[in-house]
């Protein structure tokens, strides 16, 4: 791989706690980085750094050439907010659930993205009369019998 962004810092994770990205993806975009002689950070789950809030997270989100390989985009700045260390404008992020390991290893070698832009993470504000309503209940199909319907209102307190 030759420099990407001008030499730009590389983070990979390894997904290794939730598994949704798929192991021949991963295996094969971190076999390459490894070959391509060049300098990156491999991490085991971004989630479970973020849910630890580790300060190493702080360190990894500084470089403001960061390239991230992980998944999708707004999940993984989403991350990096909760841990308390926003990524910078213009990091990019390739996503390993929906792009094969091909196309992440050309992109990151020509320091271009490997899908389209991730729309912004803010939500569209609600009208009054959306807002003064209860979100519907829902369930889980995939509990089975026990599911349980949990219905949040307005102001976020449980019934």
């Amino acid at each position: 791989m030759s420099g990407t962004r001008a030499g730009g810092c590389l983070l990979h994770c390894h997904c290794v706690h939730a598994q949704v990205v798929p192991a021949a993806t991963k295996d094969a975009v971190l076999a390459a980085l490894a070959a391509s002689g060049r300098p990156f950070e491999a991490v085991a789950d971004l989630c479970e750094m973020a849910a630890r809030r580790d300060p190493a997270l702080a360190r990894l989100a500084a470089p403001a050439d960061l390239t991230v390989i992980a998944c999708f985009p707004r999940a993984v700045r989403g991350l990096f907010i909760a841990a308390g260390s926003p990524l910078p404008a213009g990091v990019i992020i390739h996503n390993m659930r929906e792009a094969d390991a091909a196309t992440i290893i050309s992109a990151v070698e020509s320091g271009t993205a490997s899908s389209a832009p991730t729309p912004p993470a803010s939500a569209p504000t609600p009208s009054a009369a959306e807002a003064s309503q209860p979100p519907a209940a829902t369930s889980s199909p995939a509990l089975g019998d026990r599911a349980m319907e949990i219905q949040v209102t307005s102001t976020g307190a449980l019934p």
